[in-house]
């Protein structure tokens, strides 16, 4: 009604309003009336914005690869973004009289792809396949000194790649490579499983041989030593059978040198006794044989001098005729030899 209209912004939307070029009015969540044949309305979305994108890149390698991921961004600077695109509101202050608010995704996406294509190209298939997180970060650092996004105001508030993937036939070609690996490794496992089974059996075979031998070695000692103990036993008992055997000998060389000295004695006494025969007999050849027989009838007894006396009788016997002998002078004489005996 006569061009007078009202219009009501959200908090999420910056809205402008130009009257002879000039703005007049601006702000986050504005509502009144304006004159519209007269007014010009610039409504800059200033809530945060997700611009998903999907790329199709080349690796170092030159392997395709499919990049899925999101930026995120929000316009910091309104007045920036509307000088360098076109955010006004149509006469009806509803719609956008130009595409530039859709295209500011795409510019946005634009910017994000170069970066991420310079990333990917940097690196092999294998690598890109694992560096998700390294293209991410790279292009937010990036994307956020970018000439363009700061003249467009925007402020890069995130960018996420979700995935990184190669195409059908390789990544068939790569699970088989990872499963031959893994089942490589698998084998690996179960290899180094049983060597470590063969080895720790033969551990124990080691030390069970190990205290074999230990037992073996001490029962040797042993041995050993009750040999060793016999054997100085035995040089013990030689010694005292060779100590005794040295004392007989001893003693028997005594024994021999006492005999022979009884000997020597008996055979000195001998040979002098025999001299002093000797020597008497020689005395005596020349003596009378009467004195002689004086001599060795000096100190006998009666009857021994009878006897001598029927001795001398006897060896004169055929000189006598006749001898006659009393009974009383027998008797006496067996009386007294009786007696002498007695």
């Amino acid at each position: 009604m006569l061009g007078i209209r009202f219009i009501k912004s959200q908090p999420t939307v910056h809205l402008m309003q130009f009257r002879a070029g000039k703005v007049v009015r601006e702000g986050s969540g504005l509502s009144f009336y304006y004159y519209a044949p007269t007014t010009t309305l610039v409504a800059v979305p200033i809530a945060s914005q997700d611009r998903p994108f999907i790329l199709e890149l080349v690796t170092a390698d030159f392997q395709s690869v499919t990049v899925q991921g999101q930026v995120t961004y929000r316009v910091s600077d309104p007045r920036r973004t509307a000088g360098m695109m076109d955010f006004s509101l149509a006469r009806n202050g509803q719609s956008y009289v130009s595409e530039d608010p859709k295209r500011l995704g795409d510019r946005v996406a634009m910017q994000v792809e170069v970066i991420v294509q310079q990333a990917v190209q940097a690196l092999e298939l294998k690598q890109a396949l694992r560096s998700s997180a390294l293209i991410a970060r790279t292009a937010q650092q990036e994307l956020a000194t970018r000439p363009e996004v700061i003249a467009l105001g925007l402020v890069i508030l995130g960018v996420s790649v979700m995935a990184v993937k190669p195409t059908p036939d390789i990544a068939r070609a790569l699970e088989a490579e990872a499963r031959e690996s893994n089942l490589k490794l698998a084998d690996d496992a179960i290899y180094l499983r049983r060597m470590s089974a063969v080895e720790n059996e033969r551990a124990i075979r080691q030390n069970e041989l190990d205290t074999d031998i230990a037992v073996e070695q001490k029962k040797r000692q042993i041995r050993e030593a009750q040999m060793e103990a016999k054997a100085t036993l035995m040089r013990k008992e030689n010694d005292l059978r060779s100590e005794q055997m040295a004392s007989d000998i001893e003693l028997e060389e005594k024994r021999k040198a006492f005999v022979a000295s009884q000997a020597h004695n008996s055979r000195t006494l001998a040979e002098s006794e025999a001299h002093r025969v000797a020597v008497v007999m020689q005395a005596l050849e020349k003596a009378d044989p009467r004195i002689v027989n004086a001599l060795a009838a000096a100190g006998m007894q009666p009857g021994q001098l009878i006897a001598q006396a029927f001795g001398g009788i006897a060896e004169r016997a055929e000189r006598i005729g006749q001898l006659n002998v009393s009974p009383e002078l027998l008797q006496g004489l067996l009386g007294a030899n009786a007696r002498v005996t007695t």
